[in-house]
């Protein structure tokens, strides 16, 4: 029988504790469940009230992923959910990650927590923006500061506040709290200002999904505003070859940075930024950053 524990006063049967997930750090799930533990506080407040897809990888990032966004099989019956749209007028229900010891029982599932840019109880309403900005090879997250510094300067051209984050793989992410916004508008202002990223930095900028155009520049994607798809949530740990985290990072760390190495944060450097800097990420969810859409 796997261990129990109480979490919140609920029981929980955390499995395979012992299991090395992430052989080049010998990181065990163990400390991955210890990760999830000591960050919920700020885990949870970019998760609250958003209904989550999950990227499960039960055997590390070497073995099988696979996408789940329905509540999956055997869920505890007090694991909050909300009613999801989905194409053709259908629904279908998804977690909801209100609260540490939901936290915990989906950490055990070993995943990626991946959030839409709007709140259950308003579908398709975004209440912020995210470009994503993906580098291709030989393009690293270096050349992304470059693009993450210009957005930075014309977003706020707009009045809008942006905020930056590792995407924990091999990019950024530039987020921005709005006013309450349909999706639709969100998106296609997000397209805009790729557009204009291209046209005003045509060698380093793509806006455009297409792989041939791609190589040794940053693929400014903007579709993850659409209201169907999903984005990394900030702080949480990615199924790469290392226990890498999607980071909040400053933009003078943006700014200054030259080497890949300078924006590659592990699950164990966390804890310390979060003394430090505290939530860099807090304004997304303070009403009085957000400001509406131009």
């Amino acid at each position: 029988m796997p261990p129990m524990t109480e979490v919140e006063g609920r029981r929980l049967a955390l499995s395979n504790l012992d299991k090395v997930l992430y052989p080049s750090t010998g990181t065990t799930k163990g400390e991955v469940l210890h990760y999830c533990a000591t960050t919920a506080g700020s885990l949870l407040a970019h998760l609250y009230n958003r209904p989550v897809s999950f990227l499960r990888y039960p055997n590390g990032p070497d073995g099988q992923h696979f996408f789940t966004k329905n509540v999956p099989p055997g869920a505890p019956s007090w694991v909050r959910s909300a009613e999801v749209p989905r194409s053709g007028g259908k629904t279908a229900r998804q977690v909801l990650v209100q609260d540490v010891s939901t936290l915990m029982w989906a950490a055990n599932l070993v995943v990626e927590f991946h959030a839409p840019q709007w709140q259950a109880d308003t579908p398709g309403v975004a209440d912020r923006l995210v470009l994503d900005l993906d580098p291709g090879a030989p393009a690293t997250v270096v050349e992304c500061c470059t693009v993450a510094m210009w957005l930075r300067e014309r977003l706020a051209a707009d009045g809008l506040h942006s905020y930056a984050k590792t995407s924990g793989s091999k990019g950024l992410h530039v987020l921005v709290p709005l006013e309450p916004t349909p999706s639709d508008d969100v998106s296609a202002y997000a397209k805009a200002i790729a557009i204009e990223a291209e046209a005003d930095l045509p060698g380093l900028v793509v806006h455009t999904m297409a792989r041939a155009q791609r190589p040794g520049k940053v693929f400014v994607d903007y579709s993850q505003n659409a209201a169907a798809k999903t984005t990394a949530s900030a702080y949480t740990l990615r199924a790469r070859p290392e226990p890498t985290v999607s980071t909040p990072v400053t933009w003078d760390e943006v700014r200054d940075c030259r080497t890949v190495e300078e924006l590659t944060f592990l699950m164990d450097d966390i804890k310390p930024r979060l003394e430090r800097y505290g939530d860099l990420l807090g304004p997304l969810i303070n009403l009085n950053r957000a400001r509406p859409l131009p």
